[in-house]
């Protein structure tokens, strides 16, 4: 049997736990609240820039903000957004998973973010063209370098972890450019028209169009990747309250048990010294 001292420690230890979780769950509460604000206030922006787009264009394509001699690649790129960490549950796995069912080396490049998920791939022997880490912050995610890449391709695929509550988190497949579009059917239209007539473009109105386009690629992306950090935040959260819930338990066990302990104890001591009176009255 353990002592009392012993049960207490465990006890004391099981308490600091309880407060840990508590805290990393109020963390990753905070972190969800301040990451949906920033969907909310980039999305507010690339409204803003559709309605002046719409209003530019002068045909139905979109160019990813491909300049007029930029040489297209013939594939298809494929983004997968995973977490840095294998604190992610089995999601990135099952995101991985569905990636490469479709996946054909001959038609596809992939471009993975997040450690965990290149791991995953250098495991199934699956080369990808580049390996980006997750940006930390969450503000002023810097996906200049996925422009680059996104504006040399035919195409582009994105694979990400969607954020539908604190309880669901889904895999999603988007094509980048109907993303692109179908955010902008939601922005609404303006009717005015702004065009060479009434305004001075410089250096003309192709690149100042592909200008908003590579903005509003940028802004999509950052949403995604945003989306995707909630989702893993959302994952978290899941995590600590229910190893929060489990400490709880564990310390409320200790106590009934260090309780229990000391009366057993004060117990025998008690029939020891019943015992020792009823031998010393014997004699």
């Amino acid at each position: 049997m353990k002592r009392p001292q012993e049960i207490a420690l465990e006890e004391l230890n099981m308490s600091t736990i309880v407060g840990l979780t508590s805290a990393f769950e109020s963390l990753a509460s905070m972190k969800i609240s301040q990451t949906k604000t920033q969907v909310l206030q980039s999305q507010a922006f690339f409204n803003e820039l559709w309605h002046i787009y719409s209003q530019l264009r002068v045909d139905s394509l979109f160019r990813f903000g491909r300049g007029k001699s930029d040489n297209v690649v013939d594939k298809t790129l494929v983004i997968a957004v995973t977490a840095e960490g294998g604190f992610s549950g089995d999601i990135d796995q099952r995101l991985i998973s569905t990636m490469l069912q479709e996946y054909d080396a001959k038609k596809h490049d992939i471009i993975i973010i997040g450690h965990h998920g290149a791991l995953q791939l250098s495991q199934l022997h699956v080369q990808y063209l580049k390996y980006y880490k997750l940006p930390e912050k969450d503000d002023n995610i810097n996906v200049q370098p996925l422009i680059q890449m996104i504006k040399q391709y035919q195409s582009t695929l994105v694979y990400y972890q969607s954020y539908e509550s604190l309880t669901v988190q889904e895999i999603k497949r988007i094509e980048l450019k109907s993303a692109v579009q179908t955010a902008g059917k939601q922005a609404g239209k303006n009717d005015e028209i702004i065009s060479e007539l009434t305004y001075i473009f410089e250096p003309s109105s192709f690149d100042v169009i592909a200008h908003l386009e590579r903005s509003m690629v940028e802004i999509t992306l950052s949403q995604v990747i945003l989306d995707s950090k909630l989702a893993q935040y959302a994952s978290r959260f899941r995590a600590m309250t229910a190893a929060r819930e489990r400490s709880t338990e564990s310390v409320q066990e200790l106590h009934i048990l260090y309780n229990r302990t000391k009366r057993s104890i004060a117990d025998e001591r008690l029939k020891e010294i019943l015992n020792g009176h009823r031998a010393g009255a014997a004699t």
